[in-house]
């Protein structure tokens, strides 16, 4: 039996009940310092020495001059039930993502891994911001807020979203292009990426 696809009034619905709540309160960020400056801040404060320790270690940080303050390297759909990896690799190639499509069962519980780096300066607020579309119509929008983070640039942070459900039934089923964005309180665009993501009956079909 032929899929049945939703009509533009049930996507229009759809995009309509998630534009609610998107809308967050006015938010002034701090103003930005640099690592230096912080390092030198209260110096005398024992509690807030050893606080930045371990925000920042104890060494210096030493990072190539070239290389952005943050780097994404990786999405990961992290889910127990899918039968092999689902990543993508973010340090190449960007745009062959939405005509290589992830599949995803339908009603299975996922999460989203992001691994990045942060390599010169303490990032403060990071977001991971995600909006998906269906045949042109926006349908959902999800923000995260991942934390503040300081430089390591030998080593890459992870942050997972919370549980997520992958949509189902029948006028769920079909392909979705999703637009994801790692920003941060200062609004850097510190990589965007398109990708696309398949919802099917089974994992193969």
């Amino acid at each position: 039996m032929a899929e049945q696809e939703p009509t533009a009034e049930q996507l229009a619905a759809i995009a309509a009940s998630n534009e609610e709540g998107e809308n967050a309160p006015n938010y002034k960020p701090p103003a930005q310092k640099s690592l230096q400056e912080i390092q030198e801040l209260d110096k005398d404060d024992e509690s807030l020495r050893k606080y930045k320790e371990a925000l920042l270690g104890k060494a210096a940080v030493v990072a190539d001059p070239t290389a952005p303050n943050v780097q994404v390297t990786r999405m990961t759909l992290v889910c127990d039930t899918a039968p092999g990896p689902l990543v993508l690799d973010l340090t190449g190639d960007l745009e062959n993502f939405r005509k290589n499509p992830f599949v995803l069962k339908e009603g299975v519980e996922y999460k989203i891994k992001i691994s990045f780096k942060v390599n010169k300066e303490i990032v403060s607020g990071l977001k991971y911001v995600q909006q998906s579309f269906r045949k042109g119509v926006k349908v959902d929008k999800s923000d995260y807020m991942v934390g503040s983070y300081g430089p390591r640039p030998d080593e890459e942070y992870e942050f997972l979203t919370t549980m997520e459900e992958s949509p189902k039934g029948m006028l769920a089923r079909g392909t979705y292009n999703i637009k994801s964005k790692f920003t941060d309180d200062d609004k850097h665009d510190h990589l965007s990426w398109e990708w696309s993501l398949t919802i099917k009956k089974d994992w193969k079909e």
